[in-house]
């Protein structure tokens, strides 16, 4: 075989190697998945999904997760409570696109002190006020750990797909004036919000925390 024919052939195989083993966003396979549906709960009850585990992984080990920096801010909201939020747009997770929100687990006291010392300070039009940190509040956030986790995927999520990842609800309760209806798994700290008019959103908190899903969906604070 002519020398350099083959060395076109060896090139255009190589490439289509390449091109195989990508996924959507020139991301690798990975050899663990990192799959929404891919939940699992340990016997202290705590839960894990992404290489995170609730109320045991901090900011810095999800940012090790993702191969991403995320954007933090700290809101206050009208009825006094202090909330951080790590938002990550646009990640690629085992070839899937979503953006994924954490919720940092601070003490009152820390938060409050965040607050004061935050930087450009907006008012939102519910009248939460929103601060972005100080960057020494952000080295501090880093080791911080992640309460729990809201998935925002790219796709729209069939009725159909759902269960065959995630299984039947243990439980559904629909929001007032709205088609929205929430499929609930207690016993695996999930909240899928169904919207049939736009996108899923799932939430993800250990099992113990549920109740904070269910009160505000039935008008309970």
């Amino acid at each position: 075989m002519d020398r350099k024919l083959f060395l076109s052939i060896l090139i255009i195989t190589l490439i289509a190697l390449a091109a195989a083993i990508l996924l959507p966003g020139g991301r690798t396979i990975n050899e663990h998945p990192k799959l929404p549906w891919d939940v699992k709960v340990d016997p202290q009850g705590k839960l894990s999904v992404f290489e995170i585990t609730l109320g045991k992984s901090t900011l810095e080990q999800a940012r090790q997760s993702f191969q991403a920096q995320g954007k933090a801010n700290l809101f206050l909201t009208p009825d006094n409570r202090y909330v951080v939020e790590v938002y990550f747009q646009r990640l690629y997770l085992s070839g899937i696109r979503a953006d994924i929100v954490l919720n940092m687990e601070l003490p009152e006291t820390q938060a409050i002190a965040m607050f004061e010392r935050g930087e450009r300070i907006s008012r939102m039009g519910n009248g939460t006020r929103k601060v972005e940190l100080s960057n020494d509040d952000m080295a501090i956030l880093a080791n911080e750990r992640i309460l729990y986790i809201t998935y925002l995927p790219a796709a729209d999520l069939e009725e159909s797909l759902i269960i065959s990842r995630f299984g039947e609800p243990e439980r559904k309760i629909s929001e007032p004036e709205s088609d929205i209806s929430h499929w609930l798994y207690p016993t695996k700290g999930m909240d899928i919000a169904v919207n049939p008019e736009g996108k899923e959103v799932i939430q993800y908190v250990n099992p113990a925390d549920f109740s904070k899903v269910t009160k505000p969906l039935q008008g309970e604070k």
